[in-house]
């Protein structure tokens, strides 16, 4: 709606003599006698969106009054509702979302309403990313291979997602092959401002996966939110959430000769995850920020969930034209953005002292060292000098500090496959250039190729076991590197381009050889993956690799040609030559100079134009995909898709009925750290778990098991794999002899005392009419944006999660899915309260009238027959969220909202 608040309608100059209209913040600083050009960028940005959907409902003048108020170090009590340009979604989550809006029209038909009414009321883009899997590698036909194995396996999703297309008049689809969401979105579907009843306003946006913040780097507001909040954001409800904290990051001086954007956000990502900015916004200023080319910048925006921070944002400056016009965008398109970035005085990086930040850190870019991050987290950087003595340490470390429990005798063995070939723990096995984070950076691209051209030169290797891939996540890296002369260097050492989507850093890796997968189970052995993601937790990567680093791609070739992370690349050979010589990293590591001769060839505007002028002409693969017809899906039998049950039983007035929960049993007790991989895994489904049971008795062959990810439209398979991940660990379960603890989804079923997997333990208590819930430690949730890590929860019968502290996007799914977040008070801890997983539970407190962030009691009652009683803080954060958690779940809520309207 058209309003004139504080009269900041005003015009602003285009190029051409033209002119436009926008909503001024400088107009809105003086009429509140507000300096807003001291408030953080992002702010800014975000009060905008605030004052230009001021429509005295849903956004009111106090909203705005309440932002544009921001202090630095305020109390955050105030809920922002903030109405997003845009939606997108990649496959693995946007096919769950669909499901939900499919079933919601399904609702709506049943209710007697039109279902038109459940339609996106903000364009929504799917880009089809996560589908291809590394089946073929090292074959000149690996990357047709492998999609024609992708659409055989996806067939049943992708006539889905056709359905979708013309079901819903805003839902558009970027088919198979063209990249990965995040570097698509960044090379082409964020256009810097949109324009609608003639007004401009910047672009804004969520997104259904957590690296959607990589948008940040060319100042756009955005960021990663589960599918249960981008359906609500598609359908009309505000994103809210707490007014932030803002952290300024002041970067000075510049990176030195042989350092890479990839050691860089290593560096932040270790130093931001130790400042614990979880839900805080961080921005970046100063006069190394504005040394940064715009990929570099994007690298560092896109690791955001792994430092925590809701956003990390770079305000827009001449690099980010520079981009606009690198990437082929139109002139006028270009204009527009500049034009209206400075009639909003929000162009150019912020000098020091400019801007009130809540805190302000500082990072000297000089200091910055080559490094790698792992085996298990991304927040754990170490030194490429420090490499080998770092895994030989964690070898024989125990399990809880970070280790592999296993003894010296086994980090010395050598073991021999059934193909003969000599394996040692260390090995690396899987060495790929994947992921968006650094696939979008020519410069570590271009780095990776010259590295890979002077180790062909050199008479260097890499052992033909290994499984080496490259998957960028666009189509246009394929080009430079051909264009440059670099594409056949790669191919000789193994990284031909195998596939363009996110591969092995989202576990897409494939499979290993049935004898290396022997060697490795039968010997307890620890080999090694080493990629250019962003992600490295245990079993992501692949169920048998335990040692995952994250590294720059040149370092993920190097490691390749050295075959193992217990060489010491700074003193010892990467491998033997021509002649048997030795060749060191230094011999074959790229200049600057070498890299930035070759850039022309990177920012072609022309190749932009034409790659993504074809996206939507259908590939012969896509074209074959044959969608059915109509505003309702009829959902014919498959276990890919199934109508989710979220809303089974659906009335108008809310059902829940808000009362303590008493008598509860804990399904899992678990440490810190607990992923959304381990409560919802993405990969490979085993075939004696309970997923893979359930797909076996439906006639699946365990060949076309797909994985977890692939298969998010089923709820059937979902549910039993909640809590499935091969490497999370259940404390409730008895340890080893050895001290070590067992892995698996297993809990023990109370009081039968009886060893259960978590699906037929939780169905069991179902049954029993027993509530459960789940504890938990630091950062409960860390990962991906998964909602059905949530979903997964909420579908086996858990009222409750109690845990030490959220990551961001999980509370929020679990309140979206009536889910009770729970947090530890003080010092209080499972371990610090003795809770085994043997006792009785009740929570305290809950009535009808709960506030946000109350204190509920819970109740422990021993076997003993003591009783404890801990004060607890309802992690419900907003008044949104309460409506949400009393309507059931967000989707019951949005849904009464959109028939109430019919």
């Amino acid at each position: 709606m058209a309003h004139n608040l504080h009269k900041t309608l005003k015009e602003f100059k285009l190029g051409g003599n033209k002119k436009g209209k926008f909503y001024s913040l400088p107009q809105l600083g003086k009429a509140l006698g507000v300096n807003v050009e001291r408030l953080p960028v992002s702010i800014r940005l975000v009060l905008e969106s605030v004052l230009r959907n001021c429509d005295g409902k849903k956004v009111t003048e106090e909203h705005v009054k309440q932002l544009a108020n921001w202090k630095p170090n305020a109390e955050r009590t105030d809920e922002i509702p903030f109405v997003v340009a845009r939606v997108v979604l990649q496959d693995f989550t946007g096919v769950p979302l669909l499901a939900d809006l499919a079933a919601m029209r399904n609702v709506a038909e049943r209710q007697g309403a039109n279902p038109k009414r459940i339609e996106p009321l903000v364009p929504v883009d799917l880009v089809v990313d996560h589908s291809v899997t590394i089946d073929h590698f090292r074959e000149k036909k690996a990357l047709d291979l492998n999609m024609k194995l992708e659409f055989q396996r996806n067939n049943e999703r992708y006539q889905f997602m056709k359905w979708g297309m013309q079901a819903f008049d805003t839902f558009g689809v970027v088919q198979p092959g063209y990249g990965i969401v995040h570097q698509v979105n960044l090379e082409y579907l964020a256009r810097g401002v949109h324009k609608k009843d003639d007004v401009f306003y910047p672009d804004t946006l969520v997104g259904t996966d957590s690296h959607t913040t990589m948008i940040n780097g060319i100042g756009v507001v955005g960021w990663g939110v589960g599918g249960i909040e981008a359906e609500a954001g598609m359908l009309g409800q505000p994103v809210y959430f707490l007014t932030p904290d803002v952290v300024g990051v002041e970067l000075t001086g510049r990176l030195r000769e042989g350092v890479t954007a990839t050691d860089l956000v290593l560096t932040i990502t270790e130093m931001l995850r130790r400042e614990k900015v979880v839900g805080k916004f961080v921005e970046f200023f100063g006069e190394g920020t504005s040394s940064l080319a715009l990929p570099d910048r994007a690298t560092i925006a896109n690791m955001a969930p792994e430092y925590g921070a809701t956003m990390g944002f770079f305000p827009v400056d001449e690099k980010t034209i520079d981009y606009f016009q690198g990437t082929g965008r139109t002139k006028a398109e270009i204009d527009a953005f500049e034009s209206y970035f400075k009639a909003q005085n929000l162009f150019g990086v912020p000098k020091t002292d400019s801007i009130d930040y809540t805190k302000t850190l500082k990072l000297d870019l000089g200091t910055v060292a080559p490094s790698l991050a792992g085996p298990k987290r991304p927040q754990d950087r170490i030194e490429i000098g420090n490499v080998k003595s770092t895994f030989k340490d964690l070898f024989t470390k125990p399990v809880s500090e970070n280790g592999f429990n296993l003894t010296q005798e086994q980090l010395d063995a050598t073991y021999k496959t059934a193909s003969g070939i000599d394996v040692n723990n260390g090995d690396v096995l899987i060495a790929a250039i994947t992921s968006c984070t650094n696939t979008s950076n020519p410069s570590v691209l271009l780095a990776a190729g010259l590295l890979a051209k002077k180790a062909v030169e050199a008479g260097l290797k890499v052992a033909p076991h290994i499984k080496t891939s490259l998957a960028p996540g666009s189509r246009v890296v394929t080009e430079y590197l051909h264009a440059a002369g670099l594409l056949g260097y790669l191919e000789k050492l193994g990284f031909g381009v195998t596939a363009y989507g996110c591969t092995t850093c989202i576990g897409n890796a494939g499979d290993l050889t049935a004898e290396l997968n022997e060697t490795i189970t039968k010997n307890d052995m620890v080999a090694a993956a080493v990629l250019s993601g962003n992600r490295n937790f245990e079993a992501r990567i692949h169920p048998n690799i335990r040692a995952n680093f994250l590294a720059s791609p040149p370092l993920v070739v190097a490691y390749a040609i050295a075959g193992n992370v217990t060489r010491d690349l700074m003193t010892e050979p990467v491998g033997k030559g021509k002649g048997g010589r030795d060749i060191y990293l230094g011999d074959i590591w790229p200049t600057s100079e070498e890299i930035h001769k070759l850039m022309k060839f990177a920012m072609n505007a022309k190749v932009f134009k034409a790659n993504y002028d074809s996206v939507k002409e259908p590939s012969p693969l896509w074209a074959k995909v044959k969608g059915s017809k109509g505003q309702v899906y009829d959902w014919p039998t498959s276990t890919y898709i199934a109508e989710p049950p979220f809303f089974d039983g659906f009335s108008m007035e809310p059902n829940a009925d808000i009362k303590p929960i008493q008598g509860a049993r804990a399904l899992g007790v678990f440490g810190d750290s607990v992923t959304t991989d381990h409560i919802s895994p993405a990969g490979s489904i085993k075939e004696t778990s309970p997923a893979g049971k359930w797909l076996l008795e439906n006639g699946v062959l365990k060949a076309d098991f797909n994985s977890y990810g692939s298969r998010r439209g089923n709820h059937e398979v979902m549910m039993r794999g909640t809590f499935a991940n091969v490497r999370i660990k259940n404390l409730m379960i008895p340890a080893k002899a050895d001290g070590s603890r067992v892995e698996g989804g297993l809990t023990i079923h109370q009081p039968s005392g009886e060893q259960l997997s978590i699906y037929d333990a939780a169905m069991k208590y179902v049954g029993e009419n027993t509530p459960t819930v789940v504890f938990g430690g630091e950062e409960y949730g860390t990962g991906s944006s998964r909602d059905w890590a949530a979903k997964g929860t909420q579908l086996l019968g858990v009222k409750a999660v109690i845990t030490r502290s959220f990551e961001r996007i999980h509370r929020s799914n679990l309140v979206g899915m009536g889910v009770l977040p729970l947090q530890f008070k003080g010092s209080d801890s499972v371990e610090s309260l003795g809770i085994t997983g043997e006792e009785t539970y009740d929570i305290e407190g809950l009535t009808a009238d709960i506030k946000p962030q109350q204190d509920v009691t819970l109740v422990i009652h021993r076997k003993n027959g003591e009783t404890q009683k801990v004060q607890v803080l309802l992690r419900i954060d907003t008044p949104i969220e309460v409506d949400y958690y009393k309507h059931g779940g967000i989707l019951p809520f949005v849904l009464r909202q959109l028939l109430a309207a019919a």
